[in-house]
């Protein structure tokens, strides 16, 4: 049976379930249950701290975890990233008071406030930069207001938070972060029930991005149509029984749908329409 560990709360929670679902796998219905059993699918689910889950994966008691790469690398466990999810994305970034710290040099002889200390060391020390690490649990805006730090480091969506708080980010981003598959470094990827799990996951990612696309079209402007919609390994084409018309099927970009429709009425396409995909296997 495959062990997976799922974040229990935070912002990883609530997407990292809906995937799950989305790829048939039976998730739990109440926050307080710690661990459910899939029987169909020969899964066993936990649910535990997102920042602990690379340290469960690490320790071979669990196959597989969703977490969140900052915190994959925050942990420094002897685990490694093996599918994103693209959900939860964000930045990381360091931040001081305008004007004060610039850029990466400025960080010489200074003290970094932050709640992913192992992040900020190993990228200061990565960078050749002599600087001290404070870690805080918790919003650290308020670190140098209260003269605890110089500079923090901490993950940047929006970047309100930091501007009300009178500061500005600097440099370039420390690293970017979404949602990630980890395994045990040196697990076999290839063992088959993991393979599994990806390809269900992989397949929820490829129906969220395509949608299925149909139309007509006079059979002289099909070249012309299959330029703009070449489908994966091509489109499906069917005869129509008006004579010199074509059905084509196609998946799409869905961000992309509405202009290819605009583009194929323009050739002369009819009937134009799109059907989300639900579930795929490419």
């Amino acid at each position: 049976m495959l062990r997976i560990a799922v974040p229990n709360k935070g912002s990883l929670s609530g997407p990292a379930a809906d995937m799950l679902h989305e790829a048939g796998y039976q998730q739990r219905r109440e926050s307080k249950e710690l661990r459910i059993v899939d029987p169909e699918n020969d899964v066993e689910f936990f649910y535990l701290r997102p920042r602990d889950i690379a340290i469960y994966v690490s320790s071979g008691q669990l196959d597989i975890g969703i977490t969140g790469r900052d915190l994959l690398i925050d942990s420094a466990a002897e685990a490694e990233e093996i599918l994103p999810l693209g959900f939860a994305r964000s930045t990381f970034r360091y931040a001081s008071k305008p004007g004060t710290v610039t850029d990466l040099d400025g960080l010489k002889g200074k003290t970094v406030a932050t709640s992913y200390e192992g992040i900020v060391a190993k990228h200061l020390a990565d960078n050749g930069i002599d600087a001290s690490v404070v870690h805080l649990d918790g919003a650290v805006e308020t670190a140098i207001e209260l003269g605890v730090a110089e500079v923090i480091a901490d993950v940047v969506e929006t970047g309100t938070s930091l501007r009300n708080a009178g500061l500005e980010v600097f440099g370039e981003p420390i690293m970017k972060s979404e949602a990630v598959v980890i395994r045990r470094t040196g697990a076999d990827v290839e063992e088959p029930k993991v393979q599994q799990f990806l390809r269900r996951l992989q397949g929820v990612l490829v129906a969220r991005t395509y949608v299925m696309m149909d139309y007509d079209i006079r059979a002289e402007h099909l070249e012309a149509a299959v330029a703009i919609t070449p489908g994966l390994e091509g489109p499906t084409v069917s005869p129509l029984h008006n004579e010199g018309w074509v059905a084509v099927r196609a998946m799409v970009p869905t961000k992309e749908a509405q202009r290819i429709m605009d583009d194929l009425y323009a050739i002369g396409a009819r009937a134009i329409l799109t059907t989300a995909i639900h579930a795929c296997r490419l």
